[in-house]
């Protein structure tokens, strides 16, 4: 073996063993042990595992959804504040879906995290008003997102589903606002028409 393909050779080896130890030296569990770890009876333990799932980003926003649906409260309870932390509009429907949860606390963490969306997170929420605004779960968590919302460059859209939300003689019109809020909001570009409901 010529000297320079003996180089070349030590060299891969070299670069190879680089990345193991880059990955060992990270200690980042995978996805799955991190999700697992949400359901410990150990505070720190799903402290710290709810931690590095919010540093992943975007990449935890799927099993972080999963987990969202788990019958586990703790789980539940952490994967909503993990959610609302990365702030991803991925996770937005799945928020949406847990202010009808039977957890208060999971209620209130979804709702927070959809007012850090703000706009971003308002699609999901009025399509929701719209068919199922029957569901007094979801009109109390509605009612704090829209509430926030409201004091800011949103209030001209968000004003009357507010008001039918808080106005019991208003509530039969609740889907009727959400869905000339949302039409306005689409025509004047505010919100991407591309985001498919499934409600």
């Amino acid at each position: 073996m010529g000297l320079k393909k003996k180089r070349e050779k030590t060299g891969l080896k070299s670069i190879s063993r680089s990345k193991k130890t880059d990955t060992a030296q990270s200690g980042a569990p995978p996805l799955k042990a991190l999700i697992k770890s949400l359901s410990s009876e150990d505070d720190g333990v799903r402290v710290k595992a709810r931690h590095s799932l919010v540093a992943t980003g975007k990449a935890a926003v799927l099993p972080l959804t999963e987990a969202l649906k788990s019958s586990h409260a703790l789980v539940k309870w952490e994967a909503a504040k993990a959610l609302g932390e990365i702030g991803a509009p991925e996770a937005a429907p799945s928020l949406v879906k847990a202010l009808e949860d039977d957890q208060f606390d999971v209620r209130w963490l979804a709702a927070i995290g959809l007012i850090g969306m703000n706009i971003k997170g308002l699609k999901p929420l009025l399509h929701a008003l719209m068919h199922r605004s029957d569901s007094v779960f979801l009109r109390e968590g509605a009612h704090h997102v829209i509430h926030d919302l409201t004091k800011g460059e949103l209030r001209e859209y968000l004003a009357p589903v507010l008001a039918a939300l808080e106005n019991i003689e208003l509530a039969a019109g609740c889907p009727q606002a959400a869905f000339h809020a949302l039409e306005m909001l689409e025509k004047e570009r505010k919100i991407s028409d591309t985001w498919k409901h499934s409600y």
